[in-house]
């Protein structure tokens, strides 16, 4: 064991479970650890966790990582968190209830008051955000509303890092960015915004203190200390919300660089110095976890979810092959890709498979494939659902290109680790397509980072480039790239034709 070695712990506090990453300050991941902990379902869109989960997966994954290394060496950790959430907790930091996290669309009445009240384009320009159910606030109405006395109980809310930030050192905190998640904050003025909380008729006063994300939270309690095995001059830094942290990761940190995360859903989001809104309120935009930024980006729902569903559906054989020969299964289904041709034969796919976020906003949206023959294979099916969701991204980018010139995207998540998929990809979206070396690790190295910023062991967030490294651009086909451009306009007319008609192909929408 190196003695001189220091160290920083990252925490990706997710919705299935929380990953802690132990990293060198010279950036070498030296170990991970997950702890997984389940969501709580209900009808009506109820979507909970309990926040003690939280605090159990923090103890145990620590003490697995530090159980190899001098724990006193650990000079600092932070956070990069689920966002969106309402955590209720009283005086004592004690939680009130189960937070209701991102995923729960319970409080749609309070989200049309709201729209109301506010007005929805006004709301968007003073948020940066859609009004939407998926929102802290709209949450925190609902709570008031149909669980009074857990309201008056409630002290502060908090989002899932945050709770953990309280468990640590005592205090009642917030970074911009996760403030920005809640669809309370002012965010070209960074402060919780009275006027959002008067339209909402809920306490301002419940809202924690705002940082920014590279702030010391405070100095850790003695039994914070003990629980973790950590030492006492260890550096709590505040962190930020998941994505972006992962534009950090991505080492998008000037402005106007622009990255895409092709994982179970997928986004494009850069760095930017002031707030990136557009006329058709495709795009939202975040604090970034940078101070002084802005990160404007577009979130598709069913990216690789798509992939995996017709993988799951289509192709058993395919994963039974691939089981037995000892094979990824995604590189027997890249090779079936390939022996498509561009443009699937003219089959065209529609990612709708959970609704749809941006770039169409329409939670009633279902998938399709469209323009089906007696030519067609199911490798053309491959081809068409990858072709299809990078269509959607597109609809994105141009949303983007309104105020920007976007030549060139990094790509990161676990679809950046194969050739074809970027090759559509650059070929559909017009870009030049950057892969970092740790495609799947981005938010936890930008928490990292934040640590060593905020403990004063770096001197900028180019530190990012201590963690990756850019690998050679994948660049568009010029002729692929043209004959893409008319197909987007007909993937654009396939959604419109359809629009009228997905409420009545919904089985499952409310009466």
């Amino acid at each position: 064991m190196n003695m001189d070695k220091e160290y920083l712990i990252a925490y990706d506090l997710g919705t299935s479970g929380t990953k802690a990453s132990l990293f060198t300050t010279d950036g070498q991941l030296v170990a991970t650890d997950t702890y997984e902990y389940p969501v709580y379902y209900g009808a009506n869109g109820v979507a909970e966790q309990d926040a003690e989960d939280y605090w159990k997966a923090v103890v145990a994954t620590t003490r697995k990582l530090t159980g190899g290394i001098d724990a006193s060496h650990v000079r600092a950790l932070s956070f990069s968190g689920q966002m969106m959430a309402c955590l209720p907790v009283d005086r004592e930091g004690k939680p009130v209830r189960r937070s209701i996290i991102w995923a729960d669309m319970r409080s749609k009445a309070e989200e049309e008051i709201l729209k109301a009240r506010l007005g929805a384009e006004h709301g968007y320009e003073l948020i940066g955000h859609r009004i939407s159910c998926s929102y802290s606030i709209t949450k925190l109405m609902w709570m008031k509303a149909h669980e009074p006395e857990n309201y008056q109980r409630t002290y502060k809310v908090l989002q899932a890092k945050d709770y953990i930030h309280f468990k640590l050192t005592g205090r009642f905190v917030c970074d911009y960015s996760d403030g920005s998640g809640t669809n309370a904050m002012d965010l070209r003025n960074l402060c919780w915004s009275q006027e959002i909380f008067d339209a909402a008729e809920v306490d301002i006063n419940k809202m924690p203190e705002l940082l920014r994300s590279i702030d010391v939270v405070g100095p850790i309690t003695a039994e914070a200390a003990q629980a973790l095995g950590l030492p006492m001059d260890v550096a709590i830094v505040a962190g930020g919300g998941d994505g972006p942290c992962a534009t950090l990761g991505a080492g998008c940190l000037e402005q106007g660089k622009y990255y895409l995360t092709f994982g179970t859903s997928a986004w494009i989001a850069g760095t930017t110095a002031t707030p990136v809104l557009d006329k058709n309120q495709t795009l939202f935009c975040f604090a970034h976890v940078i101070p002084g930024c802005y990160m404007p980006t577009g979130t598709m729902q069913a990216a690789g979810s798509s992939y995996a569903y017709v993988k799951r559906t289509f192709f058993d054989d395919i994963i039974a092959k691939a089981e037995a020969a000892g094979k990824d299964v995604y590189d027997l289904l890249n090779e079936m890709i390939e022996a498509s041709p561009r443009g699937a034969k003219g089959l065209l796919y529609l990612p709708y498979l959970t609704g749809e976020r941006s770039p169409r906003w329409n939670p009633l949206a279902t998938a399709s494939f469209l323009g089906m023959t007696m030519n067609h294979t199911r490798e053309d099916y491959l081809r068409a659902t990858i072709e299809g969701v990078a269509m959607n991204l597109a609809v994105i980018l141009r949303a983007f290109r309104e105020n920007a010139a976007i030549d060139d995207l990094i790509l990161t998540g676990g679809g950046a680790q194969g050739d074809v998929v970027t090759k559509i990809l650059a070929d559909v979206l017009g870009c030049s397509m950057t892969r970092t070396n740790h495609p799947k690790e981005a938010t936890s190295m930008a928490a990292a980072v934040i640590a060593g910023v905020g403990a004063g062991l770096y001197e900028g967030f180019n530190a990012i480039y201590r963690f990756i490294d850019l690998m050679p651009s994948m660049k568009p086909d010029a002729q692929a790239q043209k004959y893409y451009e008319e197909r987007i306009r007909v993937f654009d007319d396939c959604y419109e034709a359809l629009k009228g008609v997905y409420a009545e192909l919904r089985t499952d929408k409310e009466d």
